[in-house]
């Protein structure tokens, strides 16, 4: 399929520019922009009324309040509320957002049709991406797939959360044993821990507890 008609909701002026430069430079004949998801859920239900829908919604995530209150937030709430009026329109999420557990519910829970990252290089990943879903493939920015392969390479148990979990609170290694036998969470001894962080931080080709802490932090596992 070719796209014809694309709605970019994105509060950030200079960023909504650069999409629609973008969009030019693809030869897409007509874009819509909005800074407010509100706006953007009322276009696509105008198009769907005068039997000319979108055929692809960029957003971002992320809104930043100002004076006009909003029913809807973030760019979730305005993909949820899409996918309730226009099932079949192409979803592709534009943001700085790097939670790679909130990105992966995105595509398995909302089927969005690509994600890309703010970074360096998102316009060339951005026009990517809309060709990739333009053929009815999924996409996924570079660095975001890398990001996945180094978290596959080790499933995290419930018993390494709560490890990891514990050091997150300011919790000494030594210290975990007692706590784990209190809670009666087995195995509780020192060298179970400590094999079992250091399987994890060879997983990762991590060397310090505070670069494994970190990295939870930064995918939501934590």
């Amino acid at each position: 399929m070719r796209f014809n008609k694309v709605l970019i909701a994105e509060d950030y002026e200079s960023t909504s520019i650069s999409v629609r430069k973008i969009i030019l430079e693809l030869g897409i004949p007509d874009h819509t922009y909005t800074y407010y998801c509100d706006d953007a859920l009322m276009h696509i239900k105008k198009g769907l009324e005068t039997d000319t829908p979108f055929d692809l919604l960029i957003t971002d995530l992320s809104f930043v309040p100002d004076h006009r209150q909003q029913r809807l937030n973030d760019g979730k709430e305005l993909i949820e509320a899409v996918r309730e009026i226009q099932p079949d329109l192409k979803l592709l999420v534009f943001s700085a957002e790097h939670k790679i557990e909130l990105i992966d519910a995105l595509f398995r829970d909302l089927k969005i049709d690509g994600y890309v990252r703010k970074a360096r290089h998102d316009a060339k990943e951005l026009k990517s991406a809309i060709e990739a879903i333009s053929q009815n493939k999924t996409y996924m920015s570079q660095d975001l797939r890398v990001c996945i392969r180094q978290k596959n390479a080790h499933e995290f148990s419930s018993f390494d959360i709560t490890i990891i979990s514990l050091l997150s609170n300011g919790m000494l290694q030594k210290e975990i044993p007692a706590y784990l036998q209190q809670k009666q969470i087995k195995p509780s001894g020192l060298s179970s821990i400590e094999k079992r962080l250091n399987l994890m931080k060879e997983s990762l080709d991590f060397t310090k507890n505070e670069q494994l802490v970190a990295y939870c932090k930064d995918f939501g596992l934590i």
